[in-house]
Formats: structure tokens, C-alpha cells, sequence
């Protein structure tokens, strides 16, 4: 499903536009889909971010190496 999207630019930008064979439509539509992933994946970012800060707090790094240790000398 889709939804129309209007935008009113000056007259010379849609002509020049056209006259370097870009087709209008076509192209604001890449670019709302580009900013689109562009938001999402820095929302992402952020709650990573987040997620991480709360892991770090939690996690004991000298546990952390002995687990890995153990795990190693296990091979």
C-alpha cells in the first residue's frame, strides 16, 4: 500500500530536474526511503547503545576471564 506525498518546489528546479533526465517522482521517493533507514538504523544505534551500557554494568570482568579462560584451557 501506498500513500501520494506532494511537495511544491520553484517552477526551475522541477525543469532542471528534467532537463538532467532525473525523473522527479522516482527520485524523492530513494531519498524518503534513504532517511528512512537512516533513522531507524541511528534509533538501532541508540538502543544498542543503551543495551550495552546496561551490560557493562552488570558484567564482572575478572569472571568474564576466568569463564573465558576455563574455556580455552578446555579445548
Amino acid at each position: 500500500m501506498s500513500v501520494v506525498v506532494s511537495v511544491r518546489v520553484p517552477k526551475w528546479v522541477k525543469e532542471k530536474l528534467e532537463e538532467h533526465g532525473i525523473n522527479v517522482a522516482e527520485f524523492v521517493r530513494q531519498k524518503l526511503i534513504e532517511e528512512v533507514e537512516r533513522l531507524e538504523e541511528e534509533s538501532l544505534d541508540k538502543e544498542l547503545e543503551e543495551v550495552a551500557s546496561a551490560l557493562v554494568e552488570r558484567l564482572d570482568l575478572r569472571e568474564l576471564a576466568k569463564l573465558i579462560d576455563e574455556d580455552r584451557k578446555a579445548r
